[in-house]
């Protein structure tokens, strides 16, 4: 009797379901999967300017955010078709390697030239003249037009706050993103041993190289991150 009841019994566990949570952990709680961050891509809208030289082709980026009154007067000579017919004139190359650039400007009817711009400096620009800077030449701040700068080397004199220098420097606002040796070229073409005034003289080059026309294109697409921003 007693061995039936304990067959019975068995029988009985056997065939009696164990609840679930009986025999399971509960499910451990799990922080949500993000979804995938696309990063936020800002797109360029920088203007860029070709210049079509007798040598080639040069492509400046233009700093309008960071330097815009000197941008703007920049783009009001593109804009305007002033600047057609312009000269790359001179050469530094007598200053030596450290000191290397190449300037263009109006070398013809004054006429062309827009009124005078108030001077930014690097110290307010946030921008450097380091090697492919496109800057603004001047005799003092304030008087600069129609005349720039396209350094081949970093000239760290030339920022606002060298040391030995006037505090004011020379204002960057751009850059050359394509094209560079082209103005390799300019920088190395020949020199004339008499032309010019002053510390000009040794650095007017002959002949002079004109700028054909000047016009916005738009953005290459593989234009370098460059050098003018500080700290990027």
């Amino acid at each position: 009797m007693l061995t039936t009841l304990l067959s019975a019994l068995a029988l009985a566990a056997q065939s009696t379901p164990v609840p679930p949570q009986a025999t399971q952990l509960p499910p451990a709680t799990l922080p949500p999967i993000p979804a995938p961050v696309t990063p936020v891509v800002e797109a360029d809208t920088r203007p860029y300017v070709a210049l079509a030289t007798d040598l080639g082709t040069i492509t400046l980026r233009i700093e309008n955010k960071r330097a815009p009154i000197t941008a703007t007067n920049f783009l009001r000579y593109v804009d305007a078709k002033r600047m057609d017919g312009f000269k790359f004139y001179r050469s530094t190359k007598s200053w030596g390697p450290a000191n290397q650039l190449v300037q263009a400007g109006n070398r013809g009817d004054a006429r062309k030239n827009f009124p005078p711009i108030a001077h930014e400096p690097t110290t307010k620009t946030g921008l450097t003249n380091c090697k492919g800077a496109l800057s603004m030449a001047r005799l003092n701040p304030g008087d600069a037009t129609s005349d720039f700068f396209l350094l081949l080397s970093d000239i760290k004199g030339f920022n606002a706050d060298a040391p030995g220098g006037d505090g004011a420097g020379f204002a960057v606002f751009g850059e050359i993103v394509g094209g560079a040796d082209v103005a390799e070229a300019i920088f190395n073409a020949p020199i004339s041993p008499t032309a010019g005034e002053g510390v000009m003289v040794g650095q007017m080059l002959e002949p002079q190289v004109t700028i054909k026309t000047a016009r916005r294109v738009p953005a290459p697409a593989d234009a370098p991150k460059g050098c003018v921003v500080k700290g990027s």
